[in-house]
């Protein structure tokens, strides 16, 4: 069983601090036949970006030490990464927190807990966006 309905294959980056999420995301796309690059809190994020270069980021938003607006504000900072999409992750949806997510850059916003079909569907649409871009 190969990959995803476009046949290509995104490198991923999931931060979230619970290591539950980061566990199913992972397996989830892995499954859809993505690379899976993993960080627990938004430090952790900062280094796997810079080393790795991921092509899309899920962004959890309440993390310890560096929440997730101010990991995602960072990393758009770097004119390397301001392109790369960032998709926050959250167990709430209210529209300040979906509005605060698109002043630090993110282009999209996925409530937790999500499923399969909706982190696969987040990456294509990313990864035909930026398809399209080149």
């Amino acid at each position: 069983m190969t990959a995803t309905t476009t046949g290509s294959t995104y490198r991923v980056l999931v931060v979230d601090d619970s290591n539950t999420i980061r566990r199913s995301a992972e397996i989830f796309l892995k499954q859809g036949g993505h690379e899976v690059l993993l960080a627990d809190d938004g430090f952790d994020a900062l280094s796997k970006v810079n080393d790795y270069a991921p092509q899309l980021i899920f962004c959890d938003i309440l993390m310890p030490k560096l929440d997730g607006y101010q990991t995602v504000a960072i990393i758009k900072r770097n004119p390397r990464f301001a392109d790369t999409p960032v998709v926050m992750l959250s167990s709430k949806d209210g529209v300040f927190d979906k509005a605060r997510g698109r002043m630090v850059g993110c282009q999209e916003y996925l409530t937790k807990p999500f499923t399969k079909d909706q982190l696969l569907q987040t990456v294509q649409q990313f990864g035909l966006a930026r398809q399209g871009a080149m």
